[in-house]
């Protein structure tokens, strides 16, 4: 996972410093090399063949598919990969045939209605957006790319691009993972990354670091569930190695909640108390014995439920895996990390009613909108302006304006610089590259760049913008660096234009249905533990459905944050719509680690203590009032009596 970002000045706009930010991190060469062997050996085969634009449309699809090649398992990269890839195909087939037979009045409501659609699907999550995108740009190409080939040609050109980026992703090993089974080097990373985030938050407990380490903490599970819980052929571990590495994950979460628990007490500890998890990461990453950990003092309830839970992964790791006859008689904590491990990582799996409820909720609403004007707006402009080029205005603003892509004037800041940057170097390569042999190597040479060029969207943009100017080329077109930069500019003016323009209905609906997401769970959570105080819940399934409840307080907690965050850097006119709302996570944030600190304290002593209660009722009321005052709806019934 990348580092968090870099510093910047505090004294800047928020908005200035958001476009400023860049991730930091080690350098991803597996991805790097799987983007050398991705566009450009497509584009050889094509060149050698005599099919130049079918090998552009196949480079297009591994371009937008090393954009999505990110960090984490091989089969969470499927769906991540796989999943847009599908709808850029649709969106080539869609677009080709649309603008084969329409005229530029019904082609712009076509369009336009697709951006709708996009828009709202978008609000469902990271893929979903993926997809969107894809299918938003890639429609523009499909209508407005002047190529030979029928549209059922070029859409299994751009899938068969997606599709070769995902052969490389499962073939090649992750360099250093080959001395365990590197099928799972993802996942292993994984599960070691939460042991580490366990122990730096109880270095960093009683100290100013604790909330930073605690977020760690919530984004490391999060990647490990998303890495262990991806898409499989059954729905069981089908191998000895991942039925260990679902164990050990299970192994994790008691760690994790008395970790959270001792934080927030807010008292320092023993410096010995983070090497257990420490050797437990080593354990994981190497597949050796974790060997003798050094037990916690028993002193209080969280040292108690952290001792024990270092004692339950320690027989985890020493006997390879879940053991159901020996967990079957033994502690309910062994019993929830069985049944966590063998029947599932999340609570519940996805419905399509709540999908939908998603789409045609408030923010997939305000985002369809969105989307769907500037969107729209580009495609009418460019056909007014008649150019040959004009499907890159509207697939700009695309980029543009998805808002899960970062605020609107940073996106629009680094879009037009990046633009500006990648044109100018384009100009300059393509005045003495030889043709097409340099082209083929500039975009192979972009290719590589582009999972480092990832982590600041300029840096991403300007790579991009040299590898699409070499395709254009690549496939007969004129060089197009300057009017690259134009329409750039003018998407850009587009999107602020469009961004800015009042909206039906209340603003910031994203924020405020992950905002409601995350009081839902949170309450969820706080019910079900507050239900075990008459001494209910002892058992495994209850230890199993209170870590899964736990983890969906966090996650829902983590998501309605990065949008809180990504509202806050708005310009003041966009920004002053979800005022408030940094209060009310705040608050649920301290809900959610005081019902985690009463969680260990009831399977340690069977009652709460005045501490606990107090603060439980101090913190709903609190929560009632914030959420009044940011304007958000109703908190769920019973919340302030809960």
């Amino acid at each position: 996972m990348p580092r968090p970002l870099l510093d910047v000045p505090t004294a800047l706009p928020p908005w200035l410093t958001h476009a400023l930010r860049a991730q930091r991190g080690p350098v991803p060469w597996n991805a790097v090399l799987r983007g050398v062997l991705a566009a450009g050996p497509l584009l050889v085969v094509a060149v050698l063949a005599g099919r130049e634009p079918l090998g552009v449309m196949a480079a297009l699809g591994a371009m937008f598919a090393g954009i999505n090649d990110r960090p984490g398992s091989r089969r969470t990269a499927v769906p991540r990969i796989g999943v847009p890839g599908l709808a850029g195909a649709a969106g080539i087939a869609v677009g080709t045939y649309a603008g084969e037979g329409l005229g530029a009045a019904p082609l712009t409501l076509t369009l336009t209605a697709l951006g709708l659609l996009a828009g709202a699907v978008s609000a469902v999550g990271p893929v979903a957006s993926g997809a969107g995108t894809q299918l938003l740009v890639a429609a523009a190409i499909g209508a407005g790319m002047p190529l030979p080939e029928p549209g059922w040609q070029r859409a299994l050109s751009f899938l068969a691009g997606t599709g070769w980026l995902i052969v490389l992703r499962l073939a090649l090993p992750t360099p250093g993972a080959l001395a365990n089974d590197f099928r799972f080097d993802g996942e292993r990373a994984g599960v070691a990354g939460v042991y580490d985030a366990i122990a730096e938050l109880l270095a960093a407990a009683g100290g100013e670091r604790a909330g930073g380490r605690r977020a760690a903490l919530t984004a490391a599970l999060d990647h490990a569930q998303d890495a262990l819980a991806g898409p499989r052929l059954r729905r069981y571990a089908s191998s000895a190695a991942e039925r260990r590495l679902r164990a050990q994950y299970a192994a994790a979460l008691p760690l994790a909640e008395a970790a959270t628990a001792l934080a927030w007490a807010g008292e320092a500890l023993p410096a010995r108390t983070a090497e257990g998890p420490r050797r437990l990461a080593v354990a994981v990453r190497t597949g050796e014995p974790c060997g003798p950990l050094p037990a916690p003092s028993r002193t209080v309830p969280g040292l108690r439920a952290l001792d024990d839970a270092l004692l339950h992964a320690a027989e985890t790791f020493d006997r390879g895996g879940p053991n159901p006859r020996k967990a079957s008689g033994g502690h309910p904590l062994g019993l929830g990390a069985e049944r966590t491990a063998h029947k599932g990582l999340h609570l519940r799996p996805l419905r399509a009613k709540a999908l939908l409820r998603t789409v045609t909720g408030t923010g997939g609403r305000e985002y369809g909108l969105r989307v769907g004007l500037c969107y729209g707006a580009g495609v009418a402009v460019a056909q007014a302006l008649h150019h040959v080029h004009w499907y890159w205005l509207p697939a700009t603003a695309v980029f543009l304006v998805k808002p899960d892509l970062g605020p609107l004037v940073s996106r629009v800041l680094n879009r037009a610089a990046g633009t500006v940057l990648g044109a100018l170097v384009f100009a300059g390569f393509a005045a003495v590259l030889p043709r097409p042999e340099g082209l083929v190597a500039l975009v192979a040479i972009s290719g590589a760049l582009i999972p480092v060029a990832t982590r600041h969207f300029a840096a991403q943009t300007a790579v991009v913008t040299v590898l699409v100017l070499a395709l254009v080329m690549v496939g007969g077109e004129p060089e197009a660096s300057w009017s690259r930069i134009g329409e750039t500019l003018l998407a850009c003016a587009i999107v602020l234009v469009v961004g800015h323009l009042p909206a039906p209905g209340q603003r910031g609906g994203n924020v405020r249905a992950r905002l409601t997401a995350a009081t839902d769970a949170a309450h969820a959570y706080l019910t079900h533990v507050l239900s075990g105080a008459d001494g209910s819940g002892d058992g495994g399934d209850d230890r199993a459905t209170r870590w899964a409840l736990r983890r969906e307080a966090y996650r829902t907690l983590a998501e309605a944050r990065a949008a809180i965050d990504r509202s806050a850097a708005e310009l003041p006119t966009l920004a002053r719509h979800t005022a408030g709302t940094d209060e009310v996570a705040a608050t649920l944030e301290r809900l959610v680690d005081t019902t985690t600190a009463c969680a260990v304290h009831l399977d340690d002593t069977g009652r709460l203590t005045p501490r606990h209660t107090e603060r439980i009722a101090t913190l709903l009321d609190e929560l009632v009032d914030q959420r009044e005052c940011a304007g958000l709806a109703a908190s769920p019934a019973g919340l302030r009596s809960a």
